[in-house]
């Protein structure tokens, strides 16, 4: 029995490691700009879209994807902020919400319209390999994706911990009238942080599309899931979105085993996600802040 669930623990850190980049991803857009984006998984989507016809149409291997498709998203998210999500800059949360909403809804309908609603999934020669972890055996697709996803997440903290563009975007995220004062451009930060985002969580799709289906639909479940860790790790709070992301991976991989179905393994996710709510509403590992 406890074989089994180091199995879970370790498979659950493996996917929590691909979750930290979506919700790395989503904090740094709130972060920085203030703003919810309920179109974040929608991206993702696109991402698992692009290294999904990258394989089969072109024989490009879906990580060196990951390699190409990373300015081409991070462009696709500074054109996103500069044309759609500028205007709702500063505006009340209600109305971000719904313009992130319609936008989700629009990237829906339009993979619907270009790739069909139906399950894709890519057939791999190297998708049935393992490697042996604690003892157990684990995927190494599944390996891969954690590791390419830790380390993008870890080469992003240094970004913006060593660069000067990275220490401008957490002025923005601590003071948005003093990074003024300073002579920060306000509007070029935007731009970095909503590509820099919606880059992270294109990257995290393409990482995952070796061992995962790809559909129109997949998107919300992910942008749900990435709210719930950036509540854990504290809005804004980058390391806290990492170990929200891997608390969130164990929880949901552990609650499969533990739940009567296999299906209700997101009820213990959300119940964590209440229980944080009501008794540390600033999230597990602090607050707002890069």
């Amino acid at each position: 029995m406890s074989d089994v669930y180091l199995q879970a623990l370790i498979s659950g850190l493996m996917i929590g490691g691909v979750y930290a980049l979506v919700a790395v991803g989503l904090t740094l857009i709130f972060g920085v700009m203030d703003i919810i984006n309920f179109a974040h998984g929608e991206f993702l989507m696109f991402g698992m879209y692009a290294a999904y016809f990258a394989s089969v149409l072109l024989g490009v291997d879906p990580y060196m994807t990951a390699v190409l498709a990373l300015p081409l998203f991070f462009a696709l998210g500074w054109a996103v902020q500069a044309t759609l999500i500028r205007p709702v800059v500063g505006k009340s949360h209600a109305i971000q919400i719904l313009l992130t909403l319609g936008l989700s809804l629009l990237m829906q309908a339009l993979a619907q319209y270009l790739f069909s609603a139906d399950f894709q999934s890519l057939k791999l020669d190297y998708a049935a390999a393992t490697m042996q972890i604690a003892g157990t055996r684990v995927g190494w697709t599944r390996v891969a994706a954690f590791a390419i996803s830790m380390g993008l997440c870890l080469a992003l903290w240094l970004f913006l911990q060593r660069t000067d563009t990275g220490k401008a975007l957490r002025a923005c995220a601590e003071e948005h009238e003093g990074s003024l004062a300073v002579g920060i451009d306000l509007r070029r930060m935007y731009k970095i942080a909503f590509g820099l985002g919606i880059a992270c969580v294109a990257i995290a799709g393409i990482t995952m599309t070796p061992f995962l289906y790809v559909a129109p639909v997949i998107g919300p479940k992910f942008t749900l899931v990435a709210f719930v860790i950036v509540v854990l790790g504290g809005l804004g709070n980058i390391p806290g979105a990492v170990a929200g992301a891997l608390i969130v991976g164990v929880v949901e991989s552990v609650g499969a085993l533990v739940m009567p179905s296999p299906s209700l393994k997101d009820l213990a996710v959300y119940v964590l996600f209440i229980l944080v709510l009501l008794f540390r509403p600033q999230g597990l590992f602090g607050s707002r802040g890069a």
